[in-house]
């Protein structure tokens, strides 16, 4: 008989950030370990990801990271991990692992241990087991793991649609699922993010019939903008342009990359004659195929728009076609985007969030899956609290035990002993990595504050020349300000600052000694009190004394 613990160091109340964690008794086993992007307030961060202190804490104990398939939100936070622990394990499907080399490679971060695992092959840890089951998604090779324990096994769904249509590498193993079922389910963590939306997800994920009336309605050059590891969008987009004369241009390396390895593995199935090259970029009639970059969505098109990209140059006849719905976190990116596009007077096209779905489980997936599980206990994972709650009311409807639900947030820890739930109150400490530009350390709370206040009531610098002899003011003090306020406007302000500085300065200078440390604490005090009085802003105040 076991103890485990399962919480989540990201993925709980939010979109992204997905990393599971499950210890029985010393084993630790973490379920995916991706990326969310940034919302308003973080200026300047390209990526958010989990802090995974307690797994650095804990190594030894750690059997290995476990990724069910090759989106950002479940690998983008690998190539930070790795540059950290490069001897952690990392498990995921063949496809899966292609899609994590090209991250790393891009990344340039050498990775060690990476372990590609095969569908429905089990991996022995002691007493545990791990056992991979396909399950259907808009990414190949996409997982549903069962983590097998004395007690009963734990499922982690990923993310997961019901669709009998979908095949190949796209197919859910329904009669897996189902056997799995038929065991000892003690614990099945799933997918909340459409909790809300009735239904069936399929078939409001498919927009091949979409496809084929933009590409017929719009005889021009068509720019199409995809989510580049989203293969079976990809492979719908080249399945309609083969029923025409049309090519279609790939931009960019990684889109070029994963098309190619996609190719090259038989994952995607393509008229290769289809595919032109820059010399059709101009052609009446092309497809353009341009991708999102990982620090930030829609980023290709605005450059597209500002006229800032190397070899697409817009034209009135153009077309932009955003071909995957809006999803949480871009809204207002987006929307800001498709403005400035119809301000050029240019044809924008989006798919409608109502009318098309993304591969996440609506409530009949989700209703399904827990039937076919039968699971002891139920815990909702992935998507904002709210979603969660929809997720456990679903539960609710279909006969488990209120006290068998688990809404819990990132953290928080669920206790199983010999096979029951213990109500512990155990809480992991938590937190967000902020990551930007190429930097690998955390941003922190500090530096945003400064980026904030910049942003909201810019910068004053003062400066000032002294005698490096006498300690006598030479030059200054000068006031330069920056996004504060507008200076012929405002000269007696500055004159004012100038005479406050210059006596700070003052009364902290001797013949043989300059205080500069309180000078700057004094002119940032004094000056920022005089500031609000005068502006109701507080800029960053900057003291530079220099001596000649």
């Amino acid at each position: 008989m076991s103890k485990i613990k399962i919480f989540a160091l990201g993925g709980l109340n939010e979109d992204g950030k997905n990393m599971y964690v499950c210890e029985v008794d010393k084993d630790i086993f973490v379920f995916d370990a991706g990326l969310k992007y940034p919302k308003d307030r973080l200026l300047g961060i390209d990526y958010i990801i989990p802090s995974y202190d307690y797994l650095k804490e804990n190594i030894k104990r750690v059997k290995g990271i476990f990724l069910s398939h090759g989106h950002e939100s479940n690998i983008g936070a690998i190539s930070d991990i790795v540059m950290d622990l490069p001897d952690i394990p990392i498990y995921g499907l063949k496809y899966t692992m292609e899609m994590l080399k090209l991250q790393l490679d891009l990344d340039k971060v050498a990775a060690s241990n990476l372990r590609e695992i095969k569908v429905h092959s089990k991996i022995d840890f002691g007493t545990c087991s791990i056992f991979p089951i396909e399950v259907t998604h808009s990414i190949p090779d996409s997982t549903l793991y069962v983590l097998n324990t004395e007690d009963g096994s734990i499922v982690y769904s990923g993310d997961f649609i019901f669709d009998p249509t979908m095949t190949g590498h796209f197919a859910s193993d329904i009669g897996r699922l189902a056997y799995v079922g038929k065991q000892n389910v003690l614990c099945l963590m799933t997918d909340s993010m459409y909790a809300e939306k009735e239904g069936f997800t399929s078939p409001k994920h498919r927009v091949a019939p979409f496809i084929r009336r933009v590409l017929h309605e719009n005889e021009n050059r068509i720019i199409m903008s995809v989510l580049p590891a989203h293969i079976y969008r990809i492979q719908e987009i080249f399945d309609e342009v083969s029923k025409t004369n049309r090519k279609i241009v790939i931009m960019g390396k990684l889109l070029q990359d994963i098309i190619y390895k996609s190719l090259e593995l038989k994952y995607l199935s393509i008229n290769k004659t289809k595919i032109g090259d820059l010399n059709d970029l101009n052609e009446k009639g092309v497809i353009v195929l341009i991708s999102d970059l990982k620090e930030k969505p829609y980023a290709n098109l605005e450059r597209i728009l500002k006229d800032n990209d190397k070899f697409i140059k817009l034209g009135s006849d153009d077309t932009i076609f955003i071909t995957e719905p809006m999803y949480l976190g871009v809204e207002k990116r987006m929307v800001m985007i498709m403005d400035e596009f119809a301000r050029k007077k240019i044809n924008v096209i989006a798919l409608s969030n109502k009318e098309h779905l993304l591969f996440h489980p609506s409530q009949e997936d989700l209703m399904m899956m827990i039937n076919m599980m039968k699971p002891k206990y139920y815990f909702p994972i992935k998507g904002n609290y709210k979603d969660q709650v929809q997720n456990a009311n679903l539960a609710l409807r279909i006969g488990l035990k209120k006290e068998n639900i688990l809404l819990k947030q990132n953290g928080d820890v669920v206790t199983f002993i010999n096979g029951k739930l213990v109500e512990k109150q155990e809480h992991i400490k938590v937190d967000e990595t902020l990551i930007d530009g190429k930097s690998q350390n955390d941003v922190g709370e500090l530096v945003l504050k400064d980026r904030e206040m910049l942003a909201e009531a810019g910068i004053v610098l003062v400066t000032a020349t002294l005698d490096k002899k006498t300690k006598e003011i030479l030059a200054g003090p000068e006031i330069l300000t920056r996004g504060f306020i507008y200076v012929k406007d405002n000269m007696d302000i500055l004159k004012e600052s100038s005479i406050i500085s210059e006596r700070i300065i003052k009364n902290n200078t001797t013949s043989n000694y300059v205080d500069y440390n309180t000078i700057k604490q004094e002119i940032r005090n004094t000056l920022g009190k005089y500031f609000y009085e005068e502006t109701e802003c507080r800029p960053m105040i900057i003291t530079v004394i220099g001596e000649v």
